[in-house]
C-alpha cells in the first residue's frame, strides 16, 4: 500500500470525525431541497432526504412525532401538513406526526397559497444499532485459497477466525468490502467449496463490492458509470458464484470513497442504494460526489438521502486502525449528533493492519476491535447489518 495511502489516513481519519456536533436543527440553507424561489419561506429542519429515527422526536403509537422549523418573516399564515405552525424570533414551528418510512412534508401559506414540500424518511429500526465493517479485503480470500486443500472451514483463515470470535463473544454482525484482485490471486480463483458454510454464516456475515483492486489511489474519481459498473459486477458474480445471493447486500463503502455521480449511479444501479463514507470537511473528505454544505450535514446528521439520485449516505463513525487502542473508548466515548451520541454506529477497519508482514503492522489490531465492540454493547447498541435499518 502506498505511503499515500497511509498518510492520508493518518492525517484525516480522526480529524473528520472530531466533526460531527450538529444535529437535525442544523440547515443547510437551502441547498438540499426544492425550495421555490417565489415562496417567502424555506425549511431549515428537516430538509429534503433526512432520515429521521427516534433520536428527532417521540414514538408514539402512530409514529414518529418531530418538530419542523422553517424561516420566514413575520405575518405569514402557515401549516405543515395542516397544522398550524407558530412564530418566534424569525422561525416557525409545527409539531407533526411521521407515520410510514417514506413521508412527505408540505408547508403551505394560506393567503397566497404557496407551497413547498419535502420527503423524509422514518427510520423505526436505525437508533441502537451498530455494525462492524471492513475494507481493503483481498488477502484473506488468497489464504483460504492458497490453502484450499488444508483448510476444512473458512474460519481457520486466522482473519476471518479474529471475527468469528467478535461475533460469538459479542453477536457482532460483520460486513467485509472485498477487491476483486490483488498479487497473484482474483476471486474466480477462490474455490466454491465452501458455499454451505458462507450460507450458513450468513445471519452476520455480509460481502460486498470495494474496488478493482487496492492501487492506484482514488480509482474511481474520475471514473465514469461503465468503469465502475464493469468493477462491481466482476467482484458480485464472484460473490454469487463462492458464497451465494445470501451474503450480498444493499450497502458497501468502495475504496476511497470519492466517486463521480456516474460512478455513484452504477453502484446504484448494481444494487448498492447505500454508501458509507467519512464526509469529512477537509481536503479528500470521503465523501462521494457531495459537496461541502451536503457533507457538512451528513458530518452532523450521520445519514442523509439525496433524492435525486436515490442514493442513501451513512457516516462512518470510527476507522479503528487511525488511533491508538488507549484512545478508541474515549474517541467513542466523545461522539456526537447534536446533543446525543449517534443513533447508529459504523464502526470500520482495513484488513491490511492485521498481518505482520504488512509494514503498518498493528500488532494490538484484535484488541482495538474488540474494545470497540465492547463499548458499543455497553453503550446499549444492537448488533444489526446498515442495510437492516435503513429501508425500512
Amino acid at each position: 500500500m502506498k505511503n499515500t495511502r497511509r498518510t492520508f489516513i493518518r492525517q484525516t481519519g480522526m480529524a473528520g470525525f472530531l466533526l460531527g456536533t450538529g444535529s437535525i436543527g442544523n440547515s443547510m440553507d437551502g441547498i438540499l431541497q426544492e425550495n421555490s424561489p417565489a415562496t417567502p419561506f424555506t425549511f431549515l429542519s428537516p430538509v429534503d432526504g433526512d432520515m429521521l429515527c427516534n433520536n428527532d422526536g417521540e414514538v408514539t403509537q402512530g409514529g414518529l412525532k418531530t418538530r419542523v422549523t422553517i424561516t420566514g418573516p413575520a405575518g405569514l399564515s402557515l401549516s405543515v401538513n395542516g397544522t398550524g405552525a407558530g412564530y418566534k424570533d424569525g422561525r416557525y414551528t409545527a409539531d407533526i406526526l411521521l407515520g410510514d418510512y417514506r413521508n412527505t412534508i408540505e408547508v403551505k401559506e394560506a393567503s397566497s397559497d404557496k407551497r413547498q414540500s419535502i420527503v423524509v424518511f422514518w427510520l423505526r429500526n436505525y437508533a441502537g444499532k451498530y455494525r462492524l465493517s471492513l475494507d481493503d479485503n483481498i488477502w484473506f480470500l488468497k489464504d483460504i485459497a492458497d490453502h484450499a486443500d488444508v483448510y476444512r472451514s473458512i474460519f481457520e483463515n486466522p482473519y476471518l477466525g479474529l471475527f468469528r470470535q467478535v461475533h460469538e463473544l459479542y453477536g457482532t454482525k460483520v460486513h467485509f468490502n472485498l477487491y476483486y484482485q490483488t498479487e497473484g490471486f482474483n476471486l474466480s480463483q477462490f474455490p466454491d467449496k465452501y458455499k454451505g458454510e458462507w450460507k450458513d454464516n450468513a445471519g452476520w456475515l455480509r460481502l460486498s463490492f470495494h474496488a478493482l483492486q487496492n492501487d492506484p489511489d482514488m480509482p474511481y474519481k474520475n471514473a465514469g458509470y461503465d468503469t465502475v459498473k464493469k468493477d462491481c459486477e466482476l467482484v458480485m458474480d464472484q460473490i454469487r458464484r463462492f458464497a451465494g445471493e445470501e451474503l450480498m447486500d444493499q450497502v458497501t463503502t468502495l475504496h476511497w470513497g470519492e466517486a463521480t455521480v456516474e460512478g455513484c449511479r452504477a453502484l446504484r444501479d448494481s444494487g448498492y442504494t447505500a454508501l458509507a463514507g467519512y464526509f469529512n470537511l477537509e481536503k479528500e473528505p470521503v465523501s462521494y460526489y457531495l459537496e461541502g454544505e451536503q457533507r457538512k450535514h451528513l458530518n452532523q446528521r450521520f445519514i442523509w438521502r439525496d433524492n435525486r439520485e436515490g442514493i442513501i449516505f451513512n457516516r462512518i463513525a470510527l476507522v479503528i486502525n487511525t488511533i491508538p487502542l488507549e484512545q478508541v473508548v474515549p474517541f467513542l466515548d466523545g461522539l456526537r449528533s447534536g446533543s446525543r451520541k449517534p443513533a447508529y454506529v459504523d464502526l470500520m477497519i482495513h484488513e491490511q493492519y492485521f498481518y505482520p508482514f504488512y509494514r503498518d503492522y498493528q500488532p494490538d489490531y484484535g484488541q482495538k476491535v474488540l474494545s470497540s465492540v465492547k463499548w458499543a454493547e455497553e453503550n446499549g447498541y444492537k448488533p444489526a447489518f446498515l442495510g437492516e435499518c435503513i429501508f425500512s
